[in-house]
């Protein structure tokens, strides 16, 4: 969604991280309500190793880059984020 919001719509990188989080809030408190009812995060249990890797991950990730914010201009990050789409977009048409 940040690529769509930054590149589509010329806001700055920061407006676009916010605006993501903003508009996934509701279809994430959504789907964790579907979920919970219908038993489907069962499947974390039997994936505990991934499941606290992942959390610790986004944990992580979040901290850093809460710190992170304001310390790099837009200029650093544009040309960083299309680096990871475009490896992203590599790998998804090698089926890596």
């Amino acid at each position: 969604m940040i690529p769509t919001i930054v590149l589509l719509f010329g806001q700055d990188i920061k407006t676009a991280g916010s605006l993501s989080l903003l508009v996934s809030l509701p279809t994430m408190l959504v789907a964790f309500a579907r979920y919970s009812r219908d038993g489907s995060f069962a499947v974390l249990g039997a994936n505990r190793r991934f499941t606290l890797v992942m959390i610790a991950g986004s944990i992580t990730g979040a901290a850093l880059g809460g710190l992170l914010l304001g310390v790099f201009s837009d200029v650093v990050l544009i040309p960083l984020l299309s680096a990871i789409l475009l490896v992203s977009a590599i790998k998804l048409a090698r089926n890596d």
